[in-house]
This record gives C-alpha cells, structure tokens and sequence, in this order.
C-alpha cells in the first residue's frame, strides 16, 4: 500500500484502517521489546511485568499490544491528563516520570514513563506511556505490595505525580539522585529506568517517523475512525446480548485493617442491549481500609472492564471506542473508588482488583449459559512474593514468580494454567527456576501441580500449585500478601470452587508451620517457604463434562479415579478408559 493511499483525506476503507492499526500495535510491541530486553530486574526481563501503550494527545487509548489489562485499560488517559494539567507547555525532548495512584497510576510500584510526541511545529500529537513494576520502589519494608500499611507514609514509596525528568533529552539529576538514595537496590532501579526510559524513547522516535510519513492529521483522522469501527464492534455484540441486571459479590479473606469476616465486594452489572450499554455499579461497598488493599481510580475502572472484556467476543478491539458502551460507576473514598490522599493504594493492581473482576464476569455467567467466566484464583502466595535479604555483603530485592496458576473455566475452555491472575490475563510469565537460581541466592526444591485442586465443572479451573524454596547463605525474607486462604475461587452455572491457597514455613527438621496470609517470614539457610497457589472455580456442572476429558485428565494425573467417579460421574476401566455405560448409569442416578 502506497503512502499516498494513505495520505489521501479520504475515509479509510478496511485494507488501510487495518495497516495503521498494525502499524501503531508493532510501535507498542517494538516499546515493549525493549523494555523486556534492557530491564535489570527479574520482575521485568523475566516475568515480564510491564506494559507500554500509546494515547492520542486527546488522552484517548489507541494502542496496546500485549500489555497487562490491569495497566492499561484505564488509568493512561487520566495520567497523561495529569502531565497536560501539571506541564501545560511540553516540548520535545520532555520525559515525566509517573507512579501516584491519586492521579491515574495503578500503584506505586508501577513506575510509569510519559513521553509526549512533538511534531515539527511543537504541537503535541500523541503520548507514549511505559509502565514497569518495580522490585523495590522504597517502600518501608522491602517490598512493592505492603497490605498492611495503614497509610501512604506507613507504606513509605516515593510518589511521583507526573514529575518531569529529563528535559531536552538530559535527565533530571535530582529526581535521579532521590530515588538512588532511597531505594534499596539502586543501580537495579537505575538499570530498569533506563529500560522503561529507553521504551517510551522508542516509541517517541517511531510515531515521529510515522507521522512524517503519513501525515500528522491523517494519523489523527485515523485514530478517530479506528474508535469509531471499535465502537460499532462493541455495540453488535452487546445487542447480541440479553437484557439482564445481576448482582454478584465476592469475599476478600480478612487481613490487618479489614472486618474479621474479610471485605466482601459487589458488583451489579446491567446490560441493556436496547441502548448497546454495559453498566457496572460498584459504588455498594465498603469505604477505603485502613491498608494496602484500596483500589487506585485506574484499577477500579479497569477491573470492571477485565470482567466485561473476559465475557464477551474476544476479537472487540479494547481502545476508546469500545469503551464508549461502558460506564463504570464509582464512590469517593471507597475500597473500589477514588481513594483520597493519604489513603494506600500498596495493593490496588491484584487482592481486591480480582475480586472486582471475579464479581463482574461471574455476574455475566449468572445472565446466560455462554457467557461469562467463573473465578480465579487469588493472590499473592509466597510464590509471587517478594524475596530480600543480604548475601555476601550485598542487598537483593525482588519479586518471583515461582508457581502461580487459578485460570477460571470459561463457557468454551478449561481455566488457563498459566494466567497468574485475572488482572494480568496470562501476560505475566512464571519464573525459570535455573534463572531464579542463578540471579538470586535461593534453591527451588518443588515446583508441581497439585492433583484434584480444581474446580470441577464442564470446563474444569486451573489446578493449583505447590511451590517449595529455600534461600542460599543468607536468610530471605518473603514479603507477601496471599488471598483465598478462606475464600476459595468459586465456580459459575453449577460450577465447583477451586481448592484453597496457604503458606507454611518449613522448620530445619522438616515440620510444616503455618505462617499468616498477610507477612514478611524470614526465612533462615536450613529453612523453606512453602507456597499453595488456589485453582480456578469451574463452569458448568461436573457431570456435563465430556468424559473423555475427564478421562485424559485422570492419565495426566491431575485427577484421581476416584474423583472423576464421584464428582465427574466418570466411571473409567482399569486401563483408564470411559466405561460409558457405568458412566451413563451414574449420570443417569445424580440426574433423577
């Protein structure tokens, strides 16, 4: 397709709208490549926690990649607002460095860095945003998820509100200065800015070419038809839907800071087909805890929109437009709100996040069979936690993945083994253990799947997993925040709950200890933190599942016999193969 094609001030048809979608997406993926290739940290170069994404200067979405849904589907337009609001005059050359969770930010661990393009007649077109998640970011205590800070100071992070460091492509030493003096593993923080630095660069660089290639008001002629075929997308497949209003809840475990029976979180979801609108009231819930467990303003307008986007065509592109047909309802000053300063945000993208999301696409579940989600697994086990300590006379701090699943069972598949969480929908990779042992001192001993952990259902959830690991010549200390000790992923449309998460420390003489779902264990050389990760709730009745995935199941060793007997109503033979007239007569007995 020639340039002229594209430059033409005609409407796009379908062939040129696709290439410049193709074109903004690979800048995105190119933003991202960097940042996973030139980070420092484990959390970025090897679980890839990280999103980059492009706005229009209008602070509209309009590129994401493969970005983390937590990141990015709300919160970018009100951060870049923040830097319009706080730096009306931008120039080339300008980078502001991001993470307040009261102006647009997730959380403050997301270092975000906002880069806004300039054309050649210093007018503002669009804006790059980088955000990477930090293995310290000068929290109080060496981690980045602190559920039981009371406040922002307790929490002790360094919040930055969009705050300019470079100018003309030379860094602000200053801010540079602060966050080395308090950050725990500086020339780490040092290395991963620069990363998300070089990301946001990159993209600034690629728009620049594009936009004197294509043409600056053609690039903003195209980013409008693109919101406006996303939306249309959006409105066929919501009348497709029935009209309904559910309301669904589900219970965070309780923590330091919450009521003893946890904090329970509803959403009432309405679809009005009529009106081509999904409408999300969240503002049922309590007000903001004294902790970490608060949602930020981003992640409570994101979360709902996970539940929605998890329920429905998945091919509807998630930018401004298909978000027109969506209003999510919000309160100030509630746990899934807009928290007011001093309020701690430590925890905003992952506890009661999911449980947002959970609610809202199990509510979906309730309207019609088809549609909808169960839930997923909760965290932050010990497996994600944050580990730290001192060896050989140097600090290490970082965060782990080592064994996480609780994937949902959805209308159509089984739960994802490896979706970490609902928040992140699978974008986040779980650790090598031979690179976790080689850039950290500690010894895996256990990394498995732990049999009959599922929820059963039609389309069973993820098994959980069991993980076991052990610092090398020092003590670690495993900071943590673990969800669904107590309330396990519950499954949808007669659907089973997924099995329960727990942490024990395991003594030098091998006993098991149970350990609080919300600490920091230190864990000494001869001991081990032991991690239960929770599976994913099912979908559909158990006994509607087809036997011959319960079948393959019990020879994978996910399930035993006697389970697929009981709860599947699968009778197997002693080769392991469906008895299917035992099997129909069980069947047959749990339906009269």
């Amino acid at each position: 397709m020639t340039d002229a094609a594209l430059r033409s001030g005609a409407p796009l048809d379908g062939s040129k709208l696709a290439v410049l979608t193709a074109r903004f997406e690979g800048i995105a993926r190119k933003m991202a490549n960097t940042l996973h290739r030139t980070g420092r940290s484990g959390i970025l170069t090897i679980a890839r926690d990280f999103s980059c994404v492009v706005l229009t200067a209008q602070h509209e979405l309009l590129a994401t990649a493969e970005s983390l849904p937590n990141h990015v589907l709300r919160g970018p337009e009100i951060m870049t607002r923040a830097m319009t609001d706080n730096h009306p005059v931008l120039k080339r050359g300008d980078a502001f460095l991001h993470n307040s969770p009261y102006h647009g930010c997730t959380h403050p661990a997301d270092h975000s860095i906002l880069v806004p393009v300039i054309d050649d007649d210093g007018r503002h077109r669009f804006t790059v945003l980088a955000k990477a998640h930090q293995a310290d970011c000068g929290n109080s205590l060496p981690t980045t998820y602190m559920g039981a800070a009371t406040d922002v100071y307790a929490e002790g992070a360094l919040i930055f509100p969009a705050v300019k460091v470079q100018t003309d492509y030379q860094h602000v030493m200053d801010v540079i200065r602060m966050c080395r003096m308090r950050i725990r593993v500086p020339e780490q923080w040092w290395g991963d800015y620069l990363a998300t630095l070089g990301a946001a660069r990159v993209g600034e660089r690629e728009i620049m070419a594009l936009g004197r290639e294509i043409g600056w008001d053609r690039l903003d002629a195209y980013a409008q038809q693109w919101f406006d075929y996303s939306e249309s997308r959006m409105v066929d497949v919501i009348r497709a839907l029935p009209a309904g209003r559910v309301t669904r809840s589900s219970t965070h475990d309780a923590f330091p800071g919450t009521p003893p029976e946890g904090v329970t979180i509803t959403a009432t979801v309405e679809v009005k087909p009529d009106e081509a609108l999904i409408e999300v009231d969240m503002r049922d819930n309590p007000d903001c805890l004294p902790n970490g467990l608060n949602l930020s303003e981003a992640c409570a307008l994101s979360t709902p929109m996970i539940g929605i986007f998890n329920s429905i065509d998945h091919t509807v592109p998630k930018n401004e437009g298909s978000f027109r047909r969506i209003r999510i309802h919000l309160r100030d000053g509630c746990v899934v709100g807009r928290p007011r300063h001093p309020t701690s945000c430590s925890v905003a993208t992952t506890n009661i996040a999911d449980r947002v999301a959970n609610a809202v696409q199990a509510a979906i579940a309730d309207l019609a069979d088809g549609l909808g989600q169960a839930e997923t697994g909760a965290l932050i086990p010990p497996s994600c936690g944050v580990v730290s300590g001192v060896h050989d006379g140097k600090p290490f701090v970082n965060e782990v993945y080592l064994g996480c699943t609780g994937g949902a069972g959805t209308p159509w598949t089984d739960g994802w083994l490896t979706i970490l969480h609902v928040g992140n929908a699978g974008m986040c990779y779980q650790d090598s253990i031979e690179v976790d042992e080689l850039r950290h001192p500690l010894f895996v001993r256990t990394r498995r799947l732990i049999p009959d952990s599922e929820g059963a259902g039609r389309f069973r959830g993820a098994l959980g997993a069991y993980s076991e690991f052990s610092p090398v010549g020092c003590a670690m200390t495993v900071a943590y925040v673990s969800d669904g000790n107590v309330n396990a992923a519950t499954g949808a449309r007669g659907g089973h709950a997924g099995a329960p998460s727990a942490q024990y420390r395991r003594r030098a003489d091998g006993t098991l200890e149970p350990v609080p779902a919300c600490a920091e264990v230190v864990i000494g050389p001869d001991e081990a933190m032991v991690s239960i990760s929770g599976g994913g709730g099912g979908y559909g009745r158990p006994e509607e599942r087809e036997p011959e995935r319960v079948a393959h199941d019990v020879r994978e060793g996910w399930i035993a016999a006697g389970r697929a007997e009981a709860v599947y109503r699968v009778a197997l033979t002693a080769e392991g193969r469906v008895d299917p007239a035992a099997t129909a007569r069980l069947r047959a007995a749990t339906a009269a």
